[in-house]
């Protein structure tokens, strides 16, 4: 039994490697339609609180990089599935954190494995 563990630790360190996964909405979508999955996200079990006046995340103060929080936040409490980071298309998956501002602003993410 313990070779068997062995060789399947073995095997997933070969085949996989642990990678951070974030939810960030995509770049030339009206921001009508941004603030709505904000507003969607942050109604709907996502954190919200950093992109409040004065949060970490609130700068840069712009749409879309709160967009960007606020539908990453949604992902990742909703078990970070697929299919929790679509928002009519209009979100996508990256593993490249979404920049800093210095401010200590963290986005959260969750690493799996990657085949």
């Amino acid at each position: 039994m313990a070779a068997f563990m062995l060789s399947l630790v073995f095997l997933l360190a070969i085949i996989g490697h642990s990678s951070a996964s974030y939810c960030i909405c995509k770049d030339g979508v009206d921001v009508k339609i941004l603030q709505e999955n904000i507003d969607y996200a942050c109604g709907s079990g996502a954190d919200c609180t950093a992109i409040h006046t004065n949060g970490a995340c609130f700068n840069p103060d712009s749409v879309k990089d709160h967009c960007s929080y606020a539908v990453n936040s949604y992902y990742q409490r909703k078990g970070a599935s697929g299919a929790s980071c679509d928002f009519k298309g209009t979100a996508t998956l990256t593993s490249t954190a979404p920049a800093s501002t210095g401010s200590g602003c963290v986005y959260q993410s969750t690493a799996g494995y990657v085949f």
